[in-house]
């Protein structure tokens, strides 16, 4: 009855506030660098190497944290970065189905959009511990928790894009 009404609009209330101000872009920009620091710890402590699909997902969750602080920090920007920061999320989801459903089955990686792209941007050079691809397609074919590593990526980047949709029409008002 009312009651219910009462506590339902006040929920809305409170994610309404929430994606008022700089919050929303600060929360992506965090999930995004803890998304990395998974990916790191992953890699470097348990000994899940990369591929390049792997690897580009990593760039654009920087990509993403870099465009998503300014955002935090001013609101004159926090429309257009917004709308930026959904396109990269859809990007990121893009590369995720396409490592699962495609990439995951293939010996080598070389040579594939995500290759060209890692080997164009010199952060495998300049950062090879973070950016390097390690393993093939097939060798980084890995699950995390019952479900195939490219899923929690998938999933962390409709999320984002999610939030930044929101913050964008939260926006306009």
């Amino acid at each position: 009855g009312c009651a219910d009404d009462a506590r339902g609009s006040a929920h809305v209330t409170h994610w309404s506030r929430w994606l008022e101000g700089g919050r929303p872009h600060a929360a992506i920009a965090l999930a995004a660098l803890a998304a990395v620091g998974a990916a790191l710890v992953t890699q470097h402590g348990f000994g899940m190497l990369p591929c390049a699909w792997c690897v580009l997902q990593r760039m654009i969750f920087v990509v993403i944290a870099l465009v998503a602080l300014p955002a935090a920090a001013v609101a004159a920007l926090r429309r257009p970065l917004a709308a930026l920061t959904a396109l990269l999320a859809t990007g990121g989801g893009a590369a995720a189905l396409w490592q699962h459903f495609v990439a995951a089955s293939s010996t080598s990686c070389k040579l594939t959009l995500a290759d060209r792209i890692i080997a164009s941007s010199g952060l495998d050079a300049l950062l090879p511990s973070v950016f390097a691809p390690w393993a093939s397609c097939a060798d980084a074919a890995v699950r995390l928790l019952g479900l195939p590593y490219e899923a929690w990526s998938l999933a962390l980047f409709i999320v984002i894009a999610a939030v930044a949709v929101a913050a964008l029409l939260r926006g306009r008002r």
